[in-house]
């Protein structure tokens, strides 16, 4: 299977999914951001850490999975 090179000021299909996966990589990461700054305004006592763990694990997750995804 060959791959279709996108010519200059164009993009083709598989560019789009591309910068759509890179997209909502950076969203994830925007919103995991958002959470660490707002972290002294909510207080889960002892869960804080592991709210902020289990929130990078997701982006990981969905990170991992829009790169293997076709």
């Amino acid at each position: 299977m060959t791959q279709k090179i996108s010519q200059s000021f164009k993009i083709d299909k598989i560019g789009m999914k591309k910068v759509g996966k890179g997209l909502l990589i950076g969203i994830g990461g925007l919103i995991l951001t958002a959470l660490v700054q707002l972290q002294p305004l909510i207080d889960l006592g002892n869960w804080n850490p592991i709210v902020i763990t289990v929130c990078a694990a997701i982006v990981n997750f969905g990170r991992k999975f829009l790169m293997s995804y076709k």
